[in-house]
């Protein structure tokens, strides 16, 4: 085997130490990473440190049996294939736990080469590497700009594998800097459109109007600064992916002619008469509660039904704080080379400042804080006292994109009604939007124009 490959990792799980041990002893010369527990109890323990990419049980166990810890296992990580083993099998018990999402059940004794085969299978199935990829030396490439240890995260990360293989449209959620576009770029990877485009843009970034022409395109003369046709990023993504941030920014006239688009799978730019055939693979993300916004009206119903076939939500980096070493110390590799600096490492108290900082810009702001405390550092270590200070500016400077554009527009919705004295028809006017949108800027903001009158004086 190549040593330089990741070794998939299987979970073995049985009361019999005798086969516990024979178990390991054949799936580690098969290729495999084994790890061992003696109950369901202690297997459920060691999934909380880490994830398998397979878990191998015994049914019949004292104490909780393998269907039980199949049934925990499947509400935290239900992307991550069982296999249950049994010396009392039955075709009726065989069928009830496949029907209940058992990926596999084997009756002993087995053939060691039968209980190999079934771990390829949920390998490949699930997204893990097979041990021939691994001889091969192929390993997770699609999922490489991804650092993580978080067992929550490989969830997502099994569920992206599964869902990769398809052309369903993926719902990313999760808070600003919290690695939406990363998640979607391994999806992307890890598709059969992989060595087709991949176009991503940030929906909350670009003005209305420009945001039609970008995403649809325009011809030459459509509107003013039209200096030429404009292909836009469907037919520039076209039988690639198309990656959609923060869609949940998206004004409402604009969801209507993407819902028309993925209906029609025909883009027409704008100013033409003439449509073209698209065929894009759509995945979108948002930090808004869309349920939410489509309760407010913000956001359309049917859109959302389109977009949201397969939901991905990543945890923010409070919720994966073992990852935070790790991310560390890899910014800090790749920022002391792009610097140039000799920097080797973190002192022992930076590593504990910065596991027990808050991050509310996640991992974006990780790096931000790396990136000071390498461009400010004076010794190899860098010392808890300079990450510190770090952090301390990042708090009081960082803010993301969306949270500068949300307070820019609630102060500036609160100026105009302030000049109009109130008058939502004056406001809207001069903000140049219609008086329903208007009204909805207004109770995005929670504004309430009443509160504006004689405010003048």
């Amino acid at each position: 085997m190549n040593t330089t490959a990741p070794r998939p990792s299987v979970l073995v799980v049985d009361d019999d130490p005798d086969l516990l041990r024979l178990m390991q002893i054949r799936l580690s010369a098969a290729g495999y990473a084994v790890t061992t527990a003696e109950s369901a109890e202690r297997a459920l323990a060691q999934l909380a440190v880490a994830r398998p990419r397979v878990v191998v049980t015994d049914l019949r166990m004292s104490g909780m049996d393998g269907m039980a810890l199949f049934e925990s296992i499947q509400e935290q990580n239900p992307a991550l294939p069982v296999i249950i083993l049994t010396a009392h099998g039955t075709i009726p018990d065989a069928v009830s736990a496949v029907k209940s999402g058992v990926f596999g059940y084997l009756t002993k004794p087995f053939e060691a080469r039968t209980l190999l085969t079934e771990i390829e299978r949920a390998l490949t199935l699930g997204g893990g590497m097979s041990t021939q990829a691994a001889t091969e030396g192929v390993d997770d490439t699609w999922r490489r700009d991804i650092i993580t240890r978080n067992p929550a995260m490989e969830d997502v990360l099994a569920k992206a594998r599964l869902v990769a293989d398809s052309d369903a449209s993926v719902f990313i959620y999760g808070e600003s800097g919290s690695g939406k576009e990363l998640i979607a770029r391994a999806i992307h990877s890890a598709s059969r459109r992989h060595d087709q485009p991949f176009v991503a843009i940030n929906c909350g970034a670009i003005p209305e109007q420009l945001l039609e022409s970008e995403l649809f395109g325009h011809v030459k003369g459509s509107f003013t600064g039209a200096v030429r046709d404009h292909k836009g990023l469907f037919l520039t993504a076209n039988k690639g992916t198309l990656f959609l941030d923060e869609i949940g920014d998206m004004p409402v006239p604009l969801q209507v002619k993407l819902l028309r688009v993925l209906q029609e799978r025909q883009v027409r730019p704008v100013g033409s008469t003439q449509s073209f055939e698209v065929d894009v693979r759509l995945i979108s993300a948002t930090h808004r509660n869309i349920e939410a916004e489509m309760a407010a009206g913000n956001f359309r119903d049917d859109l959302y039904y389109r977009l949201n076939v397969v939901a991905l939500h990543l945890p923010s980096l409070s919720e994966r704080r073992e990852d935070i070493p790790l991310l560390a110390n890899h910014f800090l590799a790749a920022l002391a080379a792009k610097y140039q600096r000799t920097i080797t490492g973190f002192a022992p108290e930076a590593i504990e400042t910065l596991v027990s900082a808050p991050w509310p810009g996640n991992v974006r702001q990780l790096y931000n804080v790396v990136e000071q405390a390498v461009a400010l550092a004076t010794t190899p270590l860098i010392p808890a006292p300079l990450v510190q200070q770090a952090i301390q500016h990042q708090q009081t400077e960082f803010a993301s994109f969306e949270d500068a554009r949300r307070k820019f527009e609630r102060d500036y919705l609160a100026q105009i009604l302030r000049i109009t004295d109130g008058n939502v028809t004056q406001a809207a006017r001069l903000a140049k939007r219609n008086r329903t949108e208007f009204y909805k800027l207004l109770q995005r903001h929670q504004l309430d124009p009443k509160l504006f009158k004689n405010a003048k004086a």
